[in-house]
C-alpha cells in the first residue's frame, strides 16, 4: 500500500500541547507565543508538532474526555487576537499577577475568559458588518452537521447547571423533536453564543495552522478512539453506542491491568454498536476522520489496538479486571475510510497489550506505531522498544504525555547502571543521552515532550493515568521557552539526517 508522503522523510519534533504554552492569562493560546513557538521549531530544524486533542475539555480537565468530537476548546483563543479583530473592547492590557505561568487553573481560567468571549459575541452580534456576518454564518452553514447538535448540547447543559445529559428532561434526552424546536428558539442566544465560539476557535487554529506548514511545521493532532459519555455525539447519535433503556451505558472502554495500573485502567468512555456503525457505512467515523484531517496534518489514532479488539467492561464494575476482548471492526473498517478519505497520514498509538493481530491490522495499511524509550530498558536485549531492535516505519518518543519526565523516570528506574551502560553516558544529563538516542534511531520520526528538552522532573509531567487529579496543567514559561537549548535539537536533528 503506498504511503503517505509524510512518511517518507526523516523528521523530528517536539509534543506540546497548546494549553502548555506561555502566556498572560492562565492558559497557553493560539496568540503570540504559538507563532512565537512555531518560529522557534522551524528555525530550529523541527519539521513536527505534536498536540493533544483540541476539544472542549469535560471531566478532570482531560482532553480525552471532551464534550465533542469536533468541536474545539473555547479556552484556547486568544484574547489579544480578538481584540486585534475588534471584536473585544475591554481593556486586557498588561499581565495578570494574579495568574499561575506554571500551571493552568481551568476553574480560574474558565471564570475570567467566558465572560470576555461573552462580551466579544455581543459586541460582534451588534457591530458586525455584513460581511463579517455572512462569513460566520457560512462557517455555521458549512459545519452544520455537528455544530447544531453540539450548540444545542452547550446550551441545554448550562440550562440544567452541568448535569450530564442524561438526567436531564426525558423529553430531551430522548430528543423529542417538538422538545428541541422549542429549546432552540428559548435558548437561541446561548446557542449562537457557542457557535461563536467555535468560529473564533477554528478562525484562530487554522490561521495558526498555515503559518506552522508555510514554515515547513506539520501539526501531529490526537484522535482519540472513544468519546466521553457526557457529550454531544453520545447525545445525537446514542443508537450508535452501547446503552440501555435509560441512555446510560452498559459497558464501558478501559485496559486490562498493565505498566500504568495494576487493576487496569476504566475509562468510562461508552463503547460503540459497531454492528450499527458497519451498517451505515461507518458515516460517522468517516465524518470524524474527514475533520481531523482538516484539523491536522498527521493523526495520531489513541488506542489504534481497540480497531481489532477492545477490552469490554460491565459498566457497574468499579476496576476494569473484569473485562473481556471483543472483536473489533478490524481491516473492513480502514479499507471503508481509505476508500472514502484516500490517504492514511495515521500514525498507530500500539502501546500495551498488542497481539500478532494488531501488528498484522497496522502492517497491513502501512500505519507507522510508536516506539517509546522508556520501555525499553527491561533488561531483555530483545525488547522492541530498544533502538537496536527498531523498525523505519515507527515514531519514536523519550515519553508521551502519559509517562514520567525522563528525569523522574530515571530518578525512580531500578536498573540505573543497565540505563547508563545501553546509552553509554552517565547520569548528568540522562535526558539529552534518551533525545540523542531517538534521533539516531530507524524511525522515520523522532517526538521529544518540551519537558525533556527543558530537562525537567516530575513535577513537570502531564498526566497520570488512573489518577483523575492534577493531570493536564503544566505550562511552560516565557523564559523558559526562550532559553531552551533549541540549537542542542539542531545539531542532532542535522547529525542524524531529520532535517
Amino acid at each position: 500500500m503506498e504511503k503517505p508522503p509524510l512518511f517518507t522523510t526523516r523528521r523530528s519534533g517536539v509534543l506540546l500541547h497548546p494549553t502548555s504554552l506561555p502566556g498572560d492569562y492562565g492558559i497557553g493560546t493560539f496568540g503570540k507565543e504559538a507563532y512565537r513557538w512555531i518560529d522557534k521549531l522551524a528555525q530550529s530544524g523541527q519539521r513536527l508538532w505534536q498536540i493533544l486533542p483540541l476539544g472542549p475539555t469535560g471531566y478532570g480537565n482531560s482532553p480525552y474526555q471532551s464534550y465533542s468530537a469536533f468541536a474545539g476548546n473555547p479556552l484556547l483563543i486568544d484574547l489579544n487576537l480578538l481584540q486585534e479583530d475588534g471584536w473585544l473592547i475591554e481593556n486586557i492590557s498588561g499581565k495578570r499577577s494574579d495568574f499561575n505561568e506554571t500551571s493552568v487553573d481551568y476553574e480560574w481560567v474558565s471564570a475570567y475568559k467566558l465572560p470576555l468571549l461573552k462580551n466579544a459575541f455581543l459586541h460582534f452580534r451588534q457591530n458586525a458588518d455584513n460581511m463579517e456576518k455572512e462569513i460566520f454564518e457560512k462557517f455555521c452553514e458549512e459545519e452544520s452537521v455537528w455544530l447544531e447538535d453540539f450548540a444545542l448540547f452547550m446550551a441545554l447543559k448550562k440550562e440544567n447547571q452541568g448535569k450530564i445529559w442524561y438526567e436531564w428532561e426525558e423529553r430531551i434526552v430522548r430528543r423529542e423533536s417538538e422538545t428541541l424546536t422549542k429549546k432552540r428558539d428559548q435558548l437561541k442566544e446561548e446557542i449562537d453564543f457557542q457557535k461563536f465560539l467555535q468560529y473564533l476557535f477554528y478562525r484562530q487554529w487554522n490561521r495558526l495552522k498555515a503559518y506552522a506548514n508555510r514554515h515547513g511545521v506539520w501539526i501531529i493532532g490526537d484522535l482519540p478512539i472513544y468519546v466521553s459519555v457526557d457529550s454531544s455525539d453520545v447525545w445525537s447519535h446514542s443508537e450508535l453506542f452501547l446503552l440501555d433503556e435509560h441512555c446510560r451505558p452498559t459497558h464501558v472502554a478501559g485496559v486490562p491491568p498493565d505498566y500504568f495500573s495494576t487493576t487496569g485502567q476504566r475509562w468510562g468512555n461508552p463503547l460503540y454498536n459497531w454492528e450499527l456503525m458497519k451498517q451505515h457505512g461507518y458515516a460517522w467515523w468517516i465524518l470524524r476522520m474527514k475533520k481531523s484531517l482538516e484539523l491536522y496534518d498527521i493523526v495520531r489514532i489513541d488506542h489504534f489496538r481497540g480497531f481489532e479488539a477492545y477490552w469490554s467492561i460491565p459498566a457497574d464494575e468499579e476496576t476494569a479486571i473484569h473485562g473481556r476482548w471483543v472483536e473489533g471492526p478490524g481491516h473492513r473498517f480502514f479499507e471503508v475510510i481509505k476508500e472514502s478519505l484516500g490517504s492514511l497520514p495515521i500514525i498507530a498509538e500500539d502501546l500495551g497489550v498488542i497481539t500478532p493481530e494488531v501488528e498484522k491490522l497496522r502492517d497491513d495499511f502501512d500505519l507507522p506505531g510508536m516506539k517509546i524509550l522508556q520501555f525499553a530498558f527491561d533488561g531483555d536485549p530483545k525488547n522492541a522498544y530498544l533502538p537496536h531492535n527498531g523498525v523505519a516505519n515507527s515514531v519514536i518518543y523519550t515519553g508521551t504525555h502519559d509517562n514520567d519526565t525522563t528525569l523522574g523516570w530515571f530518578e525512580n528506574a531500578s536498573n540505573k547502571s543497565y540505563i547508563l551502560e545501553y546509552l553509554s553516558r552517565d547520569d548528568d544529563e540522562i535526558h539529552w543521552a534518551m533525545i540523542r538516542e531517538a534521533m539516531a534511531s530507524v524511525s522515520v520520526f523522532s517526538v521529544v515532550p518540551m519537558q525533556d528538552i527543558l530537562g525537567l522532573g516530575s513535577f513537570a509531567r502531564m498526566n497520570r493515568p488512573g489518577d483523575p487529579n492534577g493531570n493536564w496543567s503544566w505550562r511552560m514559561t516565557m523564559e523558559q521557552m526562550e532559553r531552551a537549548p533549541f540549537e542542542k535539537m539542531e545539531r542532532l536533528t542535522r547529525l542524524y539526517g531529520r532535517c
